[in-house]
């Protein structure tokens, strides 16, 4: 088994207009102050040039030696703005038009193209930065209907889920060719949101070898669902994780869907890591037991914390949970050092060449 790497922070709910918090070097600086040692960097071009990365190894030789002058290293790169257009229901087109150039607004087709374009080139960015994994989200066809009155069609989610896999397979094609995984974060709002939903667009990919999960606990709390069992069952699949929090407090009042409540006062909410309902010493207990090599990385989200004393917290948070695995078993001092025909009569079968 492996030891997952850390701690990590994501940038982008720190990216601003002031220092420390404006450009990449900026940040680099800020987060090796608070004792992380990885950088999840959203493909902003405040922070990276996305053509240039993907086209010049280079420019993102230049990128990693500017960050380890700093002590911190790229642990992935992340597309979840872009993966989002890569497939957006109608309903929300003129809302996601601000995830993309002006040029684009009010041009679906075109500003689809541009976002298929902006993750292929994330994935040949990744491979020329010597990352493994590459974080984005999947889009979604099919939320409206998650709770449908009146009810679904009948085909609808296999249509919609069909039409997701001819959209993502090019990309994961891409991805396969740039030796990275294509890491989606399982999210409420994207058409991949639980494991039933995982387990369907995995089919509709035919299994893609590149087809990866992104790990995000505190949306599984948001849901009432077992992020435990979660990491049992698709444990082999996950490429990246976020250390986020968040707790679930139903009333009488409000539950799962938060009646429409601001972020502060819903049943459900996100936290900063330590301060919500996330069990994370199981979680990074698990991810140890099944050798999960990659990033730990701090989201921050907040409905009441500040974004710098989350940030504070965060790294030696994610010090003190990482399992350093262990190279042999605990009752290896009491082992009688036996050799096979010692074994044999232990059970009471003949050692070879008796008669016993």
């Amino acid at each position: 088994m492996s030891d997952m790497k850390g701690p990590a922070v994501f940038l982008a709910q720190f990216l601003g207009d002031t220092a420390p918090f404006d450009t990449l070097d900026h940040l680099a600086e800020w987060a090796a102050g608070l004792g992380y040692v990885g950088v999840q960097i959203p493909c902003d071009p405040r922070l990276i040039d996305l053509e240039q990365a993907a086209a010049s190894k280079g420019y993102c030789d230049d990128l990693r030696g500017r960050l380890a002058g700093f002590g911190v290293e790229p642990t992935e790169l992340s597309t979840h703005l872009q993966g989002q257009l890569v497939a957006v229901h109608p309903a929300y087109g003129s809302l996601f038009d601000g995830f993309a150039p002006a040029a684009l607004h009010g041009k679906p087709a075109e500003r689809q193209a541009w976002a298929v374009e902006q993750v292929t080139l994330a994935a040949k960015a990744s491979a020329n930065l010597g990352l493994s994994a590459h974080a984005t989200f999947s889009g979604a066809l099919a939320w409206p209907y998650v709770y449908p009155w009146p009810q679904r069609p009948a085909g609808l989610v296999e249509e919609a889920f069909a039409e997701l896999a001819r959209r993502w397979t090019p990309i994961l094609d891409a991805f396969e060719a740039a030796g990275v995984d294509c890491a989606f974060e399982i999210h409420p709002g994207e058409d991949l949101h639980d494991g039933a939903t995982w387990e369907r667009f995995l089919a509709a990919v035919d299994h893609h070898s590149r087809a990866r999960i992104l790990f995000d606990p505190s949306h599984f709390v948001l849901q009432q669902l077992d992020y435990v069992d979660f990491i049992d069952r698709y444990h082999d699949r996950i490429s990246c994780f976020h250390v986020k929090d968040a707790e679930f407090n139903p009333s009488g009042r409000t539950g799962v869907y938060g009646g429409y409540e601001s972020w502060i006062d819903r049943a459900g909410r996100f936290r900063s890591p330590g301060d919500g309902q996330v069990e994370f010493g199981a979680i990074f207990s698990k991810l140890a037991q099944y050798g999960y090599d990659g990033w730990a990385v701090v989201e921050w989200e907040c409905a009441l914390k500040r974004a710098e004393d989350g940030a504070r917290e965060g790294a030696p948070f994610i010090r003190d949970h990482m399992v350093r695995v262990t190279d042999h078993a605990f009752d290896d001092f009491a082992a009688s050092g036996a050799d096979r025909g010692a074994i044999r009569k232990l059970l009471g079968l003949p050692v070879q060449g008796t008669s016993e």
